[in-house]
Order: structure tokens, then sequence, then C-alpha cells
């Protein structure tokens, strides 16, 4: 559907569910929804991320299809989060991706791949890329350090500008003149529902209609363990660098160091969470392997090269998955701004904005 008749179709649902508000308890879409009037293209995006399709409103609702209305709140806010997340990514000429998301991940991802084993085998001889190597700096007989520094730096950096310059875009549509990270008391609001997923209760406390219509709190879990596998993987890659350039104690570490156990139980999330979802999507029909699904798949492989890497690093097969690991990390981050990864980026940002707007109503101290 075009971009204009995405956003008509929206505005004439949350028209219809104004004038309704049968599910203004179902989640915090409704109660941003009932203090507008009119819909402007801003507003629309807004509501439209703040949107966790949890299902329970098209369930509830008397005017769903067949009825004539044919209200769709999920199917609908589905398209039109589609579209900002292709309107504000930057630089715009890769928005694009977000069209093919399956093709596109899967085509940077074996070129990363490729492109790491190549350098790789020319960088280092058979011999060496084939030994064993243990203790401290083992990683970088096979690869050197300031290689990686280097290469994951540069595309860090430009993941990361990339992202602040899509949630600028989204937040000046959004709200402008604010100065949000002020209001201590709505940060906190917003974080909590953010790391609680509590809008994916249905309203009811019984969970998600999705994939099917007997409530379920599976997507709400795989969602964390997805989420936090991601955030301990992180954490641990923060504390093997301070444990580098700090400590000068260099990579692999033993099994019961920080390092690797914070890997570990983010890896197992990682393995778990995505799994799970796309279990869950596999239930929902074929027709929901979407975009997401690409990058679903990439962060379950991203852990699981990750583990056996870390399984098999004391044997000859280290040195060919460190660079498989390597390579596919390296299309994962390279895909982040172009995937439905950005959709954690604006949702938390349409918390924040709606947990302003609670403490900014009437009679809200």
């Amino acid at each position: 559907m075009p971009a204009p008749e995405v956003l008509d179709e929206a505005r004439r649902v949350m028209t219809i569910c104004n004038a309704c508000r049968y599910c203004e308890g179902h989640c915090a879409v409704f109660p941003a929804m009932a203090m507008r009037l009119e819909f402007a293209a801003g507003d629309l995006n807004y509501l439209a991320n703040l949107c966790h399709d949890c299902g329970a409103c098209f369930h509830h609702c008397q005017y769903a299809p067949p009825h004539e209305f044919a209200v769709d709140v999920p199917r609908v806010f589905a398209e039109v989060r589609r579209q900002t997340w292709r309107d504000y990514a930057w630089p715009g000429f890769l928005a694009g991706a977000f069209e093919r998301a399956g093709l596109a991940s899967g085509l940077v991802t074996a070129a990363s791949l490729a492109l790491v084993v190549l350098l790789t085998c020319l960088l280092v001889d058979p011999d060496t890329l084939l030994a064993r190597h243990t203790g401290a700096g083992a990683f970088y007989a096979v690869i050197p350090h300031q290689v990686m520094v280097v290469g994951f730096g540069a595309v860090s950096l430009f993941v990361l500008l990339a992202l602040a310059m899509g949630l600028r875009r989204f937040w000046g549509d959004m709200e402008q003149g604010t100065a949000p990270l002020a209001d201590h008391a709505a940060v906190g609001d917003a974080l909590r529902e953010a790391l609680t997923l509590r809008n994916l209760d249905g309203g009811s406390g019984d969970g998600c209609t999705w994939p099917t219509e007997t409530p379920s709190q599976a997507r709400r879990w795989f969602h964390h363990l997805t989420f936090y596998g991601f955030l301990l993987c992180f954490a641990s890659t923060t504390l093997a660098t301070v444990c580098h350039y700090a400590l000068g104690s260099q990579a692999p570490y033993a099994w019961f160091h920080p390092v690797v156990v914070l890997g570990t139980v983010g890896g197992l999330g990682l393995l778990v969470g995505p799994a799970g979802l796309l279990w869950l999507k596999r239930q929902a029909g074929p027709g929901q392997m979407g975009m997401d699904s690409a990058f679903t798949v990439l962060l379950f492989l991203t852990s699981l090269s990750g583990l056996l890497l870390l399984l098999l690093r004391a044997t000859p097969a280290m040195g060919v998955l460190l660079a498989v690991h390597l390579g596919i990390v390296l299309g994962l981050f390279l895909v982040l701004p172009y995937s439905r990864f950005v959709h954690a980026v604006y949702r938390c940002a349409a918390l924040l904005r709606s947990a302003l707007e609670r403490r900014r109503a009437p009679g809200v101290q």
C-alpha cells in the first residue's frame, strides 16, 4: 500500500477507535490516542511504534472484519511501522533495504563472512590458522587485535551514527522542542515499561494473543530472552575491553571468568529467544516469515557460532570458527540500522513520549 494510503487508513481506524474507546485499558496506545482529536502523520508514527502488536484489541473489537468498518489496528500499525523505518533510515539511499530485508541481510552477511574468512586466509598461513592456540592472546595469533579493533570500531561508529540520525528524525516528528531526559520520573516509567514489556500483557495480564487467539506469555518471554541475551553479550564484550586495556588481561579467558559467564548466559538467551520467536512465526503461518525473520535468524547464528567458538577454542578448529563468528557478527552489525532492530529504538522513544504525556496530563503531579 502506498505511503499516503497507509496513513489515511491508520487515521480512519484511529478515528473509529477514538469514538469507541472500548480498548482503552488494553495497552499504552489507546490512552495516548484518547489525548488527540486529530491525527497528524507524526502522531500516527508515534502510536504505531507504541503498539506492541499483541493482538488483543483486534480479538476484542466489535468492528473488526467482517464488519463493514474493518478495524484492524495491529495490521495497519504494522504497515505504518515498516513505513517509518524506511522514512527515518539514514543514509536515505539505504532505506530500500527494508523492502528486501531477508535478501539484504543474507547478502550482507554472506559478503561479510566471505571478506573476513578471505582476509584471514590471506593474513595467516594455513599452519597457523589450523594450529592449536591456547593461553592469553590465542585469538590474536589468528587475527591481530589491531585488525579487529579498526574493522569493528569503524563499523560500530557508522551503526551508532545511523541509529542516532534515525532516532533524531523520529523524535523530531513526534515531539519537538522538548528535553525529555530532564523528566527523570518519565524516563523511569519508560524504562520500566521497556524492560518488562508490560504492554504485551493484553490488558488483562494473560499475555499476547499472537499467533493464536489464546492468550500466552510465550512471546513476552522469548522477547525477554532475546533482549537480555543481547544485553549480556554486550556487557561481556564491554568487560573484555576493560580487562584488555585497563587490566592488561587478554582473551580468551577462563571458563568462570565474568567475561565468559556473561557471554555464555547471554549466548544461551540469544539461542532460545530467537528460536522461540521463529517457532511462533511458523505457527502464525508462512506469511509471517517476513523482514524481521532474517534478523532473528542472524541473531541465532551469531550466538551459535560464538558458543561453538567457546567450546572448541582449545582445538585446531578455533581459527576457522573465529573467522566465521567474526564474519557473522560483522554482518549483524551492518544490518542493524536497516532491520527490525530499529523497532527497539523507536519503541523506547515512543514509550518515553507516552510517559511524558501521562505526567503532563491535567491532575498529574
